[in-house]
């Protein structure tokens, strides 16, 4: 294969965007671009053309080419330039025709449900007099069937370039194969075939060689972004490739221009917002689900990856290609309502705790900073100390409550006593109570402190003691164990909303420690 034949597009300022909401800054993203343009990359995609209030320099969001062609460099070489514009949020009116100069090319994406008018979309890009790429959003998402009705619509339009786009990062080594012979025997043989790809199963960089070295009788083109920079899980690292298509494919990209931008632009990115694999996004693409489910299903806070993968293989397809945040929390609540007979344990803990002071310990840091009073006060009340969703190590405690999973799953050594929600699986000696019975106080979904108040409270005690509630904090030293961590990411809105969870259960809680509840 030749340079001729084979085309390198970067997506940074575009897809990589969605890590930074696109706020590049003017100056960062036409450094990128003239690093690209060194590096000799033959496209370049600025950004994302979409129906916006206004025009704002430092991000790569635009209404029109003429803005973002701002952004290009006086010289450009051989490198040409792109943009992308979905069909659902982009008014065709606002591009205006061609110029011979900027931006040349134009991709175009529409989902599974909306690929019809898709089409039309990409005829009236295309008598703009752009190149057009036609970028069907998630193929594995389609039947073959569907893929052929695709072809031949491409193939009456005749674009520069149809995209292979594996939205949900799922395609596999046989997809690839499969997939690319139907393209490849199908679609007009003047037409590019392009390949794009997510790193979910870390497989983008295997993918992509494979591509390449099947040697298509036709021209093609591969995309990626800088240090793979995207939406977790993100992309092909772009200079992965382009080592391995100056090694093979007789082509000259200028690695170290890749590796400046790199160091000077994208590791600082990096350093403060993460990409990359993660167990989450390979179960989203497992299922050839929307991403959003798995960073929705992870935001919980609660779930373990494999309270995550039985959830999504419970789901319905129909809803795998747009994110349903009502669908997705029904099938949460569907799951953690593992309904049991608790009436049993119930009554025991009513009997165990039948006129006694009750502690209860929750993992803020100050149940490190008062260590002292705490226990002084313990020595002296005698009460019935229960942790939650931790076992303490500088505390004896007679109970330890679990409705986290994943917690459950960090702890050991349990010494105490345990009282554990239907959601949590284990052959320990219990108490073990309905899930649902005890969230449903708490209107944001899941919270621990809340849940065994309400449990409390149903036992008939009307007045608790607590420490280590102290809410979340604006400085992120919410746990006094950096291991408890949560990846719920929560604020004083929140703090708010557990503060009015413990009104409406009318306990009456008294603070050993500061608490933002309070």
């Amino acid at each position: 294969m030749t340079k001729n034949d084979l085309k390198l597009l970067d997506c940074t300022l575009r897809d990589g965007g969605y890590v930074n909401d696109w706020n590049w800054g003017y100056h960062t993203a036409r450094a990128i671009i003239r690093f690209l343009t060194k590096a000799k990359v033959d496209f370049v995609e600025v950004g994302f053309l979409r129906n916006v209030d206004g025009y704002n320099e430092d991000v790569t969001v635009c209404n029109t080419i003429e803005e973002l062609n701002r952004l290009l460099p006086e010289n450009v070489g051989n490198t040409k330039y792109s943009a992308m514009a979905m069909r659902s949020n982009y008014d065709i009116g606002k591009l205006c025709p061609y110029s011979g100069r900027g931006i040349e090319m134009i991709r175009i994406t529409a989902h599974d449900y909306d690929i019809e008018e898709g089409m039309d979309f990409a005829r009236q890009v295309k008598e703009k007099g752009y190149k057009l790429s036609i970028n069907p959003i998630n193929i594995m998402g389609y039947s073959d069937e569907r893929i052929l009705w695709i072809l031949k619509q491409v193939n009456s339009i005749q674009p520069y370039q149809f995209s292979i786009v594996d939205t949900f990062g799922s395609m596999k080594r046989r997809d690839l194969d499969r997939i690319v012979s139907l393209v490849d025997n199908n679609l007009d043989k003047n037409i590019r075939v392009a390949l794009h790809l997510h790193e979910n199963m870390s497989l983008s960089c295997c993918l992509a060689q494979q591509f390449v070295d099947k040697h298509l009788n036709r021209p093609v083109a591969i995309d990626g972004s800088l240090l793979g920079m995207g939406r977790i899980p993100g992309n092909l690292p772009i200079e992965l490739i382009a080592d391995y298509l100056n090694d093979y494919a007789d082509s000259a990209y200028d690695i170290d221009y890749m590796m400046d931008a790199i160091q000077e632009y994208i590791e600082p990115i990096k350093g403060k917002t993460e990409w990359g694999y993660t167990p989450a996004y390979f179960l989203s693409a497992r299922f050839n689900l929307h991403r959003n489910y798995a960073e929705y299903y992870l935001k919980k806070g609660d779930l373990t990856n494999r309270d995550i993968n039985h959830i999504l293989a419970g789901f319905d397809r129909e809803k795998a290609t747009a994110f349903d945040e009502v669908y997705a929390n029904d099938k949460y609540y569907e799951y953690k309502n593992n309904m049991i007979d608790d009436s049993y344990d119930f009554s025991l803990l009513k009997e165990r705790f039948a006129n006694k002071k009750i502690l209860v310990l929750a993992p803020g840091c100050s149940i490190k900073e008062k260590i002292q009073e705490i226990s002084k006060f313990i020595a002296k009340e005698k009460p019935i100390v229960i942790s939650i969703n931790f076992i303490p190590e500088d505390y004896e405690v007679e109970y330890a409550f679990f409705s986290n999973a994943r917690r459950f799953n960090q702890a050991s050594d349990f010494k105490c006593k345990l009282i554990v929600t239907s959601n949590i699986e284990t052959d320990k000696e219990k108490i073990r109570l309905n899930y649902n019975a005890l969230s449903s106080s708490f209107d944001q979904g899941y919270n621990s402190y809340v849940m065994i108040l309400k449990l409390l409270k149903n036992l008939g005690i009307d007045e608790v003691f607590a420490a280590g509630a102290d809410g979340y904090m604006d400085n992120g030293k919410n746990y006094y164990k950096s291991s408890l961590k949560s990846v719920s990411v929560c604020d004083g809105n929140y703090n708010l909303a557990v503060s009015r969870a413990i009104q409406r259960i009318g306990i009456n809680v008294n603070y050993l420690t500061d608490s933002a509840y309070v």
